[in-house]
């Protein structure tokens, strides 16, 4: 019973709902953690404890008479700190919004806690939400829990961290050009990037709207240990909220596909070099596939590499003429000399060009849908390498450049608005290494299929962490 907070959430919502376990127990486990884990991770910014145990206990009090709230009844969860939670501040990595109070829940963290799930607390974000590692002057530097050495990815480097150190079953996150997948990728973790109009997004703070390209870029979502967690939180986290109006109701569940499927798969680089561990990750989860029944066919993506600069030069176009007056006078010294360095590498878009970025969206968009018709999913490599110093991106413009170059097959999905997905699918010098898995809208089940029968094969990373001296 000690080590209830190594059970996902699916287990962790079978057990209570059989009534082996309480509700109490498995928020009191994972609290628990927490305070034996948290102090050397510092992935859980905000302690919820108190509040958590007592809605546990009312929860306890419905399942003695039979009644479960939801799916994730019980389940405890964590919340990334740039979202809304009523009643706690949203600050977004920065000194200058640590007293923005939220009016109100923002619709993910409705929908979670309507299904049943407990928030145990609220995890750390890189200043802005936009770094590829998770750090900042409020809270301080997220280790990953593999090797303090490493980053932990960003922006959800808290909720990855937080997640794979067992302290939750199930963590919130969110992805405007890698940020669910990258932290994922470096903690072993497992997720999907929903599709543009999957989950919907608000923050009853806000005094304006975002860009429109944000608005086609950014997705919530959610980071968990094992795929079947992830499947279980996506069902209840894309219910409807009429405040975002981009989102479609649509089912999870798509139509099953003819068999055998095609994956096609690609080791394409953009004249980067591929690291081995990289290579060997794709090699793995081909063979998996493979023996799974998919046929895996190499392939050459429609337009890619215009599609990828077209990509960042559009994202961070928006960036500069919206945020760069915000960063100069909110941000840290360092988050500024990083910023530079993103517009520096990527020739943002401006003028007329930036308009023209955007409207060729729906061109690349055409041809990625014709090109799903053949290949229904696409295993790629994520990042290029096998992962990253903590503070890489902050050493100058060739440590910004290196972290930048290889993640080309991050935010060029957030630019298609399709979805994408995560898993481990090799453990090369004693850390995870990702692959990616993409598919065309609303077919984020089809990809977590895939993404389960690699996990089957190479197995849990969680499992082989925890099998550490804690």
């Amino acid at each position: 019973m000690d080590e209830i907070w190594k059970l996902g959430a699916y287990k962790t919502a079978e057990l209570i709902k059989s009534r082996k376990i309480s509700v109490t127990e498995a928020v009191s486990s994972s609290i628990e953690r927490i305070k034996s884990k948290n102090p050397m991770i510092n992935a859980v910014v905000d302690d919820l404890s108190e509040e958590a145990l007592k809605e546990a206990e009312q929860l306890d009090k419905s399942s003695k008479n039979g009644e479960l709230k939801g799916p994730l009844h019980g389940v405890p969860i964590t919340i990334k700190e740039n979202i809304d939670q009523q009643g706690y501040s949203t600050p977004n990595g920065l000194v200058a919004l640590k007293d923005l109070i939220a009016p109100g829940n923002a619709p993910v963290v409705d929908n979670l806690k309507d299904a049943g799930a407990i928030i145990i607390g609220r995890t750390n974000t890189p200043e802005f939400s936009m770094r590829g590692t998770t750090d900042n002057v409020l809270h301080g530097r997220t280790l990953n829990p593999w090797n303090d050495w490493a980053s932990p990815g960003g922006s959800s480097g808290g909720a990855s961290a937080a997640v794979m150190s067992g302290m939750g079953a199930l963590a919130h996150g969110n992805d405007i050009a890698g940020s669910l997948r990258i932290p994922s990728t470096a903690t072993g973790a497992t997720t999907v990037k929903p599709g543009l109009g999957r989950v919907p997004a608000y923050n009853p703070s806000q005094t304006q709207e975002r860009g429109l390209v944000a608005q086609l870029m950014s997705v919530q979502g959610l980071i968990a240990r094992e795929v079947k967690d992830v499947r279980l939180g996506m069902k209840s986290l894309i219910k409807y909220d009429p405040r975002d109006p981009w989102m479609v109701e649509v089912p999870f569940e798509s139509p099953e596909l003819e068999k055998p499927i095609k994956i096609g798969y690609t080791k394409e680089t953009l004249g980067e070099a591929l690291d081995t561990a990289v290579e060997k990750a794709i090699d793995n989860a081909k063979k998996a596939l493979e023996d799974s029944g998919y046929i895996l066919e190499e392939v050459q993506l429609p337009e890619f590499l215009e599609a990828s600069t077209f990509s960042a030069r559009t994202l961070f176009g928006e960036i500069k003429a919206l945020h760069q007056k915000d960063y100069e006078a909110y941000g840290s010294k360092t988050f500024n000399e990083i910023a530079s360095n993103y517009f520096q590498l990527t020739e943002p878009f401006q003028g007329d060009d930036l308009f023209l970025g955007m409207a060729k969206r729906s061109y690349f968009f055409r041809l990625w849908n014709l090109f799903f018709q053949k290949y229904p999913l696409v295993l790629t490599p994520f990042l290029l390498y096998q992962t990253y110093e903590w503070n890489r991106d902050a050493q100058g413009l060739d440590g910004t450049k290196e972290v930048l170059a290889g993640m080309f097959y991050a935010h060029t999905m957030n630019y298609l608005g399709i979805p994408a997905g995560v898993i481990s699918a090799n453990y090369n010098d004693g850390l995870p290494v990702g692959v990616q898995i993409i598919s065309s809208r609303y077919r984020e089940d089809w990809i977590l299929d895939a993404c389960e029968a690699i996990e089957n094969r190479i197995g849990i990373m969680a499992d082989q962490l925890f099998s550490r001296v804690d």
